[in-house]
Order: C-alpha cells, then structure tokens, then sequence
C-alpha cells in the first residue's frame, strides 16, 4: 500500500485548524490506540478543516474515520483551480502598486471589489478574508467584506492541490446531538471534539450561531472518555470541568483524571491566549 501524504496543515485557510497540536494528537493516538487501529471508530464531531480526520487516518489506516464536515470545508477543496484563479487575480493587482502587510489605497480596494464581484468561479470567503483583512480579522458575508478596510496580505503563490487528503474518510454533516448517542456505548469509538470556543466571534464558522451556551452543556453531558477535548482559556472550559469535578456534577466522572495539554496561541500580532487539550482514554 502506497504511503499516503501527511499534510501538516490545511490545505486551505480555516481559523482553528488545530495543526500546533498535531503531534501531541499523534502521541496520544500512538499511545493509546494499538497498531493501525483496526476495530477503532474515530469521529471528528466539529470537523473544521478535516485536519484531525486526516491525521488520525494516515496514522490509523485501518481505523474508521467519521469527518463532520459542518463548514463545507469539502466543497472549498473541491474549487481549489478557482481560488487559485481568483488569488492571481488579485495579486497582480495589488503587489505593484500596494506594499505588503500595508493598508490598500481605496481605489485599490474599488478595483479588487470589483475583481471579486466579476469573477464568475467559486469565490471562498475564508481565503479572501485571509488575503484582504487585517490579520485574524473575520467576517460571514461578502458585503461584510467589502465593508472593511483592504490590506495586502495576498499569497504570492497558489495553493497546492488536495490530492488525498480526505481519502478513506467518510464526510458527514450532522448534528452532535444525534451523530454521539450513536457511538456512545462502543469503547472503541473516539469522540474528538474541537466545538467552536463559547465567549468568542465565530465569522469563521458557517454558521455562527450554531454552537451555543445550551449547545455546550449538552455536549458535556454526551462526552465520556475515549475522548480528545478542545478548548481555550477565552472559554473557561477547564474552570468549568475543575468544577464539575469538585461539587460532583451531573458527568463528573467523565472529566475525573484528565490529562491536559496547553499551548500559547496568537490570533494576531498582538492577540494570545491559551490553547487546550484534555483527552481521557
């Protein structure tokens, strides 16, 4: 069997891809899940980019990989060839007359809306974000984009292809209120759970208001180890898990002896915080 490539990150733009984590992940499955993880059942709950499925798949071959692909991240993949068109575009645009990393001129900015708007391909609004906003910036619709300023951020070069990437895993798009219960009583079902983090903006998510206060209490009460949890100090998550366990709240035990992995992260030149991972097994 021919190798399959290991990507290190996503093959194109998406804000939480997890890929600083990726060898902590890669020693928590190697430790914990034997050979090439036939038997295993693997669901990446909040898909995101597809990043986690893809590792855990290269790494556990054998091992049935679930990808809920809740952002159409799979489609985006699909119309690589266009944004790429749409990428050259742009930058022939804009690097001769706007310096790099600086603030586009407004008519500059006019003439790139215009680009956009003219483009009869597929237009991904994460790598247009990522191109023409200030860094980490976000935004859900086109308007909202066109209503900010421009900045020159743009690739210099394509993205590569995708080939393989979501090979041997099965693209779902499902709610985790019905997709866990399923999986629930087998002990060799992994719940890897990367929701979008409470008390932050979530533009980057198609759709923003997916994952809420309500949302998050009952993914609690369905997770139960084996799992990988990922959360961020802006969430409070391990306060609230540490809690959990103090007072012996409803699915305490779930949470008992976890292990953590932390991790600074910068969303912008000068926005940190601090990444989590708390998995059990």
């Amino acid at each position: 069997m021919t190798q399959k490539k290991l990507f290190k990150q996503a093959p194109l733009p998406f804000v939480g891809q997890k890929r600083m984590f990726l060898k902590h992940v890669e020693q928590i499955l190697n430790e914990n899940i034997s050979d090439d993880g036939e038997g295993w059942t693997i669901i990446d709950t909040f898909g995101g980019s597809g990043l986690l499925s893809h590792t855990a798949k290269c790494l556990k071959p054998k091992a049935r990989v679930i990808y809920n692909d809740f952002d159409g991240y799979a489609e985006r993949l699909a119309h690589i060839d266009d944004i790429n068109a749409l990428r050259a575009q742009l930058f022939d645009t804009v690097d001769n007359v706007t310096p790099k990393n600086k603030r586009m001129p407004k008519e500059v900015k006019a003439e790139c809306i215009k680009i956009i708007q003219d483009f009869e391909g597929y237009k991904d609004l994460n790598s247009l974000s990522s191109w023409l906003l200030f860094s980490g910036n976000q935004v859900s619709t086109l308007d909202e984009l066109f209503s900010k300023d421009f900045w020159h951020s743009i690739r210099q070069s394509d993205y590569p292809k995708a080939d393989g990437y979501l090979d041997g895993v099965e693209v779902i798009r499902e709610s985790f209120h019905t997709l866990l219960p399923k999986y629930s009583d087998n002990p060799k079902a992994l719940f890897v759970l990367d929701p979008p983090y409470l008390c932050t903006k979530q533009e980057s998510y198609k759709q923003a208001a997916y994952f809420d206060l309500i949302d998050f209490l009952w993914l609690i009460h369905l997770t139960r180890p084996p799992y990988l949890f990922f959360s961020s100090t802006k969430s409070e998550f391990t306060r609230f898990i540490d809690a959990m366990i103090e007072d012996k709240w409803q699915n305490w035990q779930a949470f008992e002896d976890y292990e953590r992995i932390t991790l600074q992260t910068r969303t912008s030149h000068n926005g940190k915080y601090e990444d989590n991972l708390v998995y059990k097994f």
